[in-house]
């Protein structure tokens, strides 16, 4: 697993957009996918959402929510895994990438843990992989999940993505079974370094780090308990858009 997973050259074109409804931001994927097929550039949006939890194609009917959460919406959608919950405090990040043949979508799964990973360890946080679930794990008893991921891949396109705790509302997953796992917890950034660390403080990071792994600057590698996280090179991309127009397994 490395160089570029992208079958484009040119650079990544960031967009920074702040706080977006989750129905407007997946339409504002497709419109981006339909472009990229045609042509046009691949696209990292950056946001967070009002409080939504999404559910992926495999939630069971036990797994949403048990008290109807009175004001939050559930909105199935068409990306892998099970149910999961964006809101404030949380940084969501949705490549739309135009994928090098053959396609790998397990690579690039592991190249946006990797990314995570490293933004995690320049933090000091020693993350991890966990055997057989997606996503990216502080290593314990229970293991606690700090970010999820949840991928379609579509006409060799990217859609979906990631999500990252920084200082949301822990509470808000007591609801669901948070992507159908039981014997796991759900951990933020600011929980375990015992300080507030807000979306500003990681966006442009995150931004650097997922595009040096998508473009192989950043490489895949083992992560076990014990493990410190690489730091990369500086990557190609352009300077994001604020205010343009408008998932996890998660």
């Amino acid at each position: 697993m490395t160089g570029s997973i992208r079958s484009s050259s040119d650079a990544i074109d960031v967009r920074q957009l702040g706080t977006v409804d989750y129905r407007v931001a997946w339409q504002l994927q497709r419109d981006l996918a339909d472009a990229r097929v045609a042509g046009g550039p691949d696209t990292l949006l950056l946001l967070e959402h009002p409080a939504v939890y999404t559910a992926g194609r495999r939630t069971q009917p036990h797994e949403r929510p048990v008290d109807g959460t009175p004001g939050i919406d559930v909105v199935d959608t068409d990306r892998g895994g099970k149910i999961t919950w964006h809101g404030p405090g949380q940084l969501v990040g949705y490549p739309i990438i135009g994928l090098a043949e053959p396609l790998d979508v397990v690579d690039y799964v592991r190249r946006l843990e990797e990314s995570l990973i490293k933004v995690c360890g320049d933090l000091g946080l020693d993350a991890v992989r966990v055997d057989g679930r997606s996503g990216v794990w502080l290593p314990g008893r229970p293991a606690r999940k700090v970010a999820a991921i949840g991928v379609r891949v579509s006409r060799a396109t990217t859609l979906h993505g990631f999500a990252l705790n920084c200082d949301c509302d822990l509470a808000a997953f007591a609801t669901i079974v948070p992507c159908g796992i039981t014997d796991a917890g759900v951990t933020s950034l600011s929980v375990e370094l015992g300080h507030r660390v807000g979306v500003d403080e990681v966006r442009s990071t995150v931004a650097d780090a997922v595009c040096d792994a998508l473009d192989g600057v950043l490489p895949v590698r083992d992560h076990v308990p014990g493990s410190s996280a690489r730091r990369s090179g500086a990557h190609r991309r352009q300077a994001g858009h604020i205010g343009a127009r408008v998932p996890s397994a998660m």
